[in-house]
Order: structure tokens, then C-alpha cells, then sequence
């Protein structure tokens, strides 16, 4: 499933979309955003238009298919998932990078990943695993091979089979780059290495939920955009940059970063932090399944802001 991303200002309803809304990728966009010397424009190349759609974990995420077998689904962050959200007018994939034990940048999304051995689940860490362990999960390459079952686990613990329709074999960065056709403690390092090598032209968005990461990718390199991930309040977390949009705005700002990628109810509960935003010269885009429960809640952000980017 892709998300559709409409600019507020131009949403009156959630039935309406405007024409021409989707930008196909292109590496003349310029990104305006906040520099070092306190610019409001920062030249990566790009920019992000008022229409966004993205594709979430490329063509959707899972949680809900693995628990009900009879959903139709293809494995999330992969690169049949990448594909298959390439068919449809998108601007952006978005996907989850992590680094394993032997420093190497893999697409997988949960912290931890779960398997079945003899009636007993183990659990074990992704960045625990080295390269090689982790590909042992899943389908494997080689005809008669079999890998790992994998399971998922939810919030609240229970544990189902991980069942899609189409499934495919877990990857590394690099085959997400090389494969994916379009017609995270971490070792940052790494990371902006593979991206810088691979990624082309293609316009990339680096962004995490962890602030001491987003800060290493920024100071890294300054050829990507850098957005701060945040539940914004929605969950609590030790971290207290994690805990507010007026956090995630003072990291932003401490790190030079270019804007904030915030769950929607953070900004349901607190339209004001828009303006704040807006103000500190930084981009906004939001994520959560509550911005398809209804126009209600749509407008009320439309109403708090006309400059917001939707996810």
C-alpha cells in the first residue's frame, strides 16, 4: 500500500487531490532547509513538492497481514516490495536501515528478529547478527535451501508467523540500491559510504528516531537532507529529545538538521508546534494511521498550518 500525501492547504477534503499532484523523482528539486550559518536554504540538490506520496516500507507494512493469513500482502522492506511500489506515481520509498555486528547496512525494520527453534522462540538483536547470520532468516537464494522461519512479534507480546502472499529474500543496502528498479549503536560511516556509492542520482531523506544518530549522519556528510524521527509525546522514552515536538524542534536546531518526521497525533494534540516549526525554518512531514480515519482530523492540521509536508 503507498500512502497518498497531500499538501494541507490545497486538501478542502479527503476526496479531493489535486491535478498534476504527483512529481515523479528528479535530482533538479532543491531543498530548502536550515545550514550552518543559519541560511534558510540549503542546496541538496532537491526540494520536496507540496504533493508527496510515499511508499512505506515500499508497497506496506506487514503487522497486519502476519497476524490474519488470509490478507493479501507483499513482505515489506524488500526488493519486490520496492518494485511493486515503484509501479504506482510515487516520489519516495521509504524503508528501515540497520548495521549488523560486522558493519554491514541491512533493510529490515524491527530491533529484533525472530525465529522457531525446536518449540522454543529465540530473539535476538539485528545488530547482533553478522551479515551472514542474518541472511540465514527467511527465503534463501540457493534452490532446496531452507532459512529461519520468521515470526513478529506485536506491542503487547504475542507472536505470530510472518504470512504474506509474496514473500523474498532479506537484503543489504546495497541490493536495495542495485535492484530496486524505478521504471542504525551504528556505523554511520558505513551507511553514508553505501548511499554515497550507490545510491546515483537518486534524491535520498536520511532520518532517525534516535537524535545522537541523526546528529552523526548530519555532521557525516553534507550531501543529504537530515530529518528527526519523533512520536512526538505519543509514547515516552528515557531519551527526552524523544518525548515532544518542542524537543524534536530544539534537536533539529542544535544539529542544523532540516525537519521533523512526527506522528500525526502529536501534531493533532498540539497544532501550535506547526507555526514553531515553520518559524525555526524547518520542514515538517507526518506518518500514522490516523490521517486516514477522516477529514476531521485532516483539517484540523490543515487549519494549524499552510506549509505542511504529509507523508
Amino acid at each position: 500500500m503507498a500512502l497518498k500525501a497531500v499538501h494541507v492547504s490545497n486538501v478542502p477534503n479527503l476526496d479531493q487531490v489535486p491535478e498534476n499532484s504527483t512529481l515523479a523523482l528528479c535530482p533538479t528539486w532543491f531543498f530548502k532547509g536550515v545550514n550552518d550559518d543559519g541560511d534558510d536554504e540549503v542546496k541538496f540538490g532537491y526540494s520536496l513538492p507540496k504533493f508527496m506520496v510515499i511508499g512505506h516500507r515500499g508497497s506496506g507494512m506487514n503487522i497486519l497481514q502476519s497476524c490474519d493469513p488470509r490478507m493479501k500482502s507483499i513482505q515489506e522492506n524488500s526488493i519486490l516490495s520496492f518494485n511493486a511500489a515503484s509501479k504506482f506515481p510515487i516520489d519516495f520509498i521509504e524503508f528501515d536501515v540497520q548495521v549488523t555486528k560486522d558493519d554491514c547496512p541491512v533493510i529490515f525494520h524491527d530491533n529484533f528478529i525472530l525465529t522457531e527453534d525446536e518449540g522454543a522462540i529465540v530473539e535476538r538483536r539485528v545488530t547482533d547478527l553478522t551479515l551472514a547470520e542474518f541472511l540465514c532468516y527467511g527465503p534463501q537464494k540457493e534452490p532446496g535451501n531452507v532459512g529461519k522461519n520468521l515470526l513478529r512479534k506485536t506491542k503487547d507480546g504475542r507472536i505470530f508467523a510472518w504470512r504474506v502472499q509474496n514473500d523474498d529474500l532479506l537484503c543489504t543496502l546495497q541490493e536495495a540500491f542495485e535492484k530496486f528498479d524505478v521504471h542504525v549503536v551504528y556505523t554511520e560511516e558505513e551507511l553514508t559510504h553505501v548511499v554515497n556509492e550507490y545510491a546515483n542520482d537518486r534524491p535520498i531523506i536520511f532520518s532517525s528516531f534516535q537524535p545522537d544518530a541523526a546528529l552523526l549522519i548530519r555532521n557525516l556528510q553534507n550531501t543529504y537532507p537530515v530529518f528527526f524521527l519523533t512520536n512526538g509525546g505519543s509514547e515516552i522514552y528515557i531519551d527526552k529529545g524523544r518525548n515532544s515536538l518542542e524537543e524534536a524542534i530544539r534537536v533539529c536546531l542544535t544539529g542544523s538538521l532540516q525537519g521533523i518526521v512526527s506522528e500525526v497525533r502529536a501534531i493533532i494534540r498540539n497544532p501550535g508546534e506547526v507555526t514553531r516549526i515553520k518559524e525555526s525554518k524547518l520542514c515538517l512531514i507526518t506518518y500514522g494511521q490516523l490521517k486516514s480515519k477522516g477529514k476531521k482530523a485532516l483539517n484540523y492540521i490543515r487549519e494549524a498550518s499552510e506549509h505542511e509536508q504529509l507523508e
